[in-house]
């Protein structure tokens, strides 16, 4: 049987921007980066988001449209092999959820929203993996609604931070109309300053000696720059204002005639280009240095780490150490959490023995931070671990992932019924049950037998084994079992058996 969870396989990235969709399929071995494909579509999905932050259907068609070409492209890959992630307009929108649902059906694949940060922290990993440097640099991404910044040195982001601000959402803004003038790029400007403001300081140029622009808009404009002989390529303060020339000159974006300008870009170039004025002017960035890596390599290279990861004896990745992070930040009492893991885990390869390491280390994630609420409150510490969970920026993880652990930690304690909806998954009923049980043995915060407890599937219930000597020396806990039981012959998809 081929092993499909092998780094060295290709591997794809779907990246599911703002402007453009991307599929990207790669290869890392021996350290050195190949791309075997690249597919772009410009779904402009940011555009399609309205008033109240919901998706119009059109713009959702345009998704699916375009996620239906990618899946025909990743026919043979096993899941492990590709990862999808999902930008700030999916960040944004209400509606979300109804349309991820849709949308994976399209894919064939899971699609994980990230957020602001993870986007930063994977930008930077492609470029890292691209164009490797030692001295400090400073990278700028800006896409359709959110503007990255990146501070880094080799391959480690240093500071790395996400804004509210991207070239269609100022062009939507200031040249709705597609009119441009030299007022509506005053007005542009000194909006994205206004988001902007705040990395005044931390991406001041005396952290970083580069400064380099990845993806789109930077690309574009790089493009232009080269193609009109303005520039080799390189973005400078005299290219920018030539280029915001050339647009006031035209007047409108369907007269924007410049060599280099792809047809597809024109709306977007005005937002864009207000964007890395401000940056310039703001951020003293008198030269931007056209990058080589993206998001979607990024995203290949966390991948390629993580597969790499499991096939050690005890796999760790980016993900471990912001839960190790988490626990210093919010004072976890870590032998607790090893006693709860320990028993849950064991718990857990009783009933669902086949199950893929992601699930494992899902639970295993939630029992080292159930409870991390405990910071905030004793009283419903479980709410408040849910909460920090799904809103807390967790490096290595997604948005999609971190909630689906605060919801196993929200279901830790209490009625089942707060999580039922999510409860339709057989993995997560095990997940939560499991770590139910974990926790109610171990409420004594003492040293417990991770094997007095055995779980066990039976039809469409699930039986618990322990000797009745066990019992009568802890009768605590198995007080709390029966309340366990009730709760699940309450509100519970199967219910929890106990010996009689």
């Amino acid at each position: 049987m081929a092993d499909n969870t092998s780094p060295d396989l290709p591997l794809a990235a779907v990246d599911m921007g703002s402007n453009s969709f991307r599929l990207e399929i790669g290869q890392l071995q021996r350290g050195r980066y190949r791309r075997t494909e690249y597919l772009k579509d410009m779904v402009r999905l940011g555009a399609g988001l309205d008033d109240q932050r919901l998706l119009t259907e059109e713009a959702v068609q345009r998704g699916l449209d375009c996620l239906r070409r990618f899946s025909s492209r990743l026919v043979g890959f096993a899941p492990a092999q590709v990862r999808a992630v999902a930008t700030q307009t999916l960040r944004e929108a209400r509606n979300r959820d109804a349309f991820l649902l849709r949308a994976q059906e399209a894919l064939g694949h899971t699609i994980e929203v990230i957020s602001g940060r993870e986007e930063a922290r994977l930008i930077y990993a492609g470029v890292a993996q691209l164009q490797p440097a030692d001295e400090p640099r400073l990278v700028v991404d800006i896409g359709g609604r959110s503007t990255e910044l990146i501070l880094g040195r080799g391959r480690t982001p240093v500071t790395a931070e996400s804004f509210a601000v991207g070239c269609v959402s100022l062009s939507l803004r200031f040249f709705a109309d597609g009119r441009m003038t030299a007022d509506a790029f005053r007005g542009a400007r000194v909006a994205a300053g206004a988001e902007l403001e705040e990395a005044l300081e931390p991406f001041a140029p005396r952290h970083w000696q580069q400064a380099l622009g990845s993806s789109g808009t930077a690309g574009a404009v790089s493009q232009i720059l080269a193609a009109a002989g303005v520039s080799d390529g390189r973005i400078t303060t005299a290219g920018l204002a030539w280029l915001e020339q050339r647009c006031v000159a035209a007047g409108h974006v369907e007269r924007l005639d410049l060599p280099g300008l792809k047809p597809e870009r024109r709306a977007v170039i005005p937002g864009g280009l207000a964007i890395l004025q401000t940056l310039a002017e703001n951020f003293g960035i008198e030269t931007l240095w056209p990058a080589k890596g993206a998001l979607r390599q990024g995203v290949i290279v966390d991948l390629h780490e993580r597969l790499t990861a499991l096939k050690r004896t005890r796999p760790t990745d980016m993900r471990d150490a912001s839960v190790r992070e988490l626990q210093r930040r919010f004072g976890v009492d870590q032998k607790q959490a090893r006693r709860v893991a320990t028993v849950a885990q064991a718990l857990f390869d009783g009933v669902m023995p086949a199950a893929d390491a992601e699930s494992r280390r899902e639970l295993g994630w939630a029992c080292d931070l159930h409870e991390i609420g405990l910071m905030v409150s004793h009283h419903d510490h479980h709410r408040h671990s849910a909460y920090l969970l799904a809103h807390v920026d967790a490096p290595g993880f997604s948005q999609s992932q971190q909630r689906r652990i605060g919801q196993l930690v929200l279901g830790q304690r209490g009625g089942l019924r707060k999580i039922e909806d999510a409860l339709t998954s057989e993995a997560l009923t095990w997940q939560v049950m499991c770590l139910r049980l974990a926790v109610i043995k171990c409420h004594a915060r003492a040293d417990v037998d991770a094997d007095a407890l055995l779980l066990r599937e039976r039809g469409r219930d699930a039986t618990l084994a322990y000797d009745a000597s066990w019992a009568r020396a802890h009768p605590r806990t198995a007080y709390l079992l029966e309340e366990e039981a009730q709760s699940w012959a309450r509100s519970g998809p199967r219910k929890l058996l106990l010996p009689r």
